[in-house]
């Protein structure tokens, strides 16, 4: 560990860098933002996303119950990491996700249905359905078509490029564009809120076994100056104290490592009995090649054999039907042979 870790500084007073919870994995994430006491830096973490799409600055926000119906066999209650309502009647979906499991873009439309759909009762109107935000922290790469870490979607109409609506709006996040761009010195947290909030989240990357030194001393510097991230920096570090939380949180970091382990050795043995199919196939695939090429080989043979026996007949004088009836061929090929000499 670097020197100025060892020392204790300024931000974390009494665990080291590695001892934090990674919050790219959904117990701390949601543990972290999602809870009462922390509302005002999920508020100013929420604002830096959603000021990208000009949406209106949150200035409360109230948090939902998360349960959202059995998904998984091994999973039986699915649920949103963080659901809350904005004080502009908004609902904001956020979900974190460490592995790349699940169909991430058709994963989000589902859980917007049911955020948007759920307020619907009898006897309400549509007008009264309220605009869903889903916002997804991914720690994968999923958009190959763009290099940039933060997307957004929304509905237009194909040819004028008008929006239809604003009660559906998406937003992707791809950590590992982000570490990228910060160590090709893309990013400004100095001067950009949300990359500061997002650094925050890469810093610690237990999946990799990374911690990012150079990350936290920015932060350091800029938490100086910047309250609500030095609010966030030490609710991280009393988190990470707590030990039946660190219990929690480790449980489930090794349950998502298996699950993305299960299926990397899966994907292993797919692969491996794909290789195993084509090698079978191509020495099948050989020996009855080699098999027909010898039975063909004898069967032309044969008929080389016979033709040249004709020929013969035929410059001896003798008949076509004699000929015929000595090598078996048709009455058309003998007459082609006989016409040939």
């Amino acid at each position: 560990m670097e020197q100025d870790n060892n020392r204790r500084t300024k931000l974390l007073k009494r665990i080291p860098l590695e001892r934090l919870m990674d919050l790219k994995v959904d117990y701390a994430f949601k543990q972290l933002f999602g809870n009462e006491k922390n509302k005002e830096i999920t508020v100013v973490f929420l604002n830096a996303i959603l000021q990208r799409t000009g949406r209106d600055r949150i200035k409360d926000i109230s948090f939902q119950n998360v349960e959202s119906g059995g998904e998984y066999a091994d999973d039986k209650q699915s649920r949103l990491d963080l659901l809350v309502v904005t004080n502009a009647d908004e609902w904001i979906n956020v979900e974190i996700q460490f592995t790349n499991q699940y169909d991430m873009v058709k994963r989000s439309i589902y859980y917007w249905s049911g955020v948007y759909r759920q307020p619907l009762q009898k006897s309400m109107s549509y007008k009264e359905l309220r605009p869903v935000i889903a916002i997804n922290i991914l720690n994968f790469n999923l958009f190959q078509e763009t290099k940039k870490f933060h997307t957004t979607y929304h509905l237009y109409e194909d040819e004028e490029n008008f929006r239809l609506t604003n009660v559906m709006e998406f937003h992707f996040i791809e950590m590992e564009k982000l570490i990228k761009d910060w160590k090709e010195d893309r990013l400004d947290p100095w001067n950009n809120v949300l990359a500061r909030w997002l650094l925050m989240l890469g810093m610690v990357d237990h999946r990799n076994r990374k911690i990012y030194h150079d990350i936290y001393k920015e932060l350091e510097e800029i938490s100086m100056k910047d309250k609500s991230l030095k609010d966030a920096f030490q609710n991280w570090e009393e988190l990470s104290m707590t030990q039946e939380q660190y219990l929690a949180y480790e449980s489930r970091l090794k349950r998502v490592m298996d699950e993305e382990a299960a299926k990397r050795e899966a994907e292993l043995r797919a692969q491996e009995a794909e290789k195993e199919g084509k090698e079978k196939g191509m020495k099948e695939g050989m020996k009855e090649g080699m098999k027909q090429g010898m039975k063909q080989g004898m069967k032309e043979g044969e008929k080389e054999a016979k033709e040249e026996i004709a020929r013969k007949l035929l410059t001896n004088g003798m008949n076509v039907e004699f000929v015929i009836e000595v090598t078996g061929l048709t009455k058309e090929r003998v007459l082609e042979i006989q016409s040939e000499l």
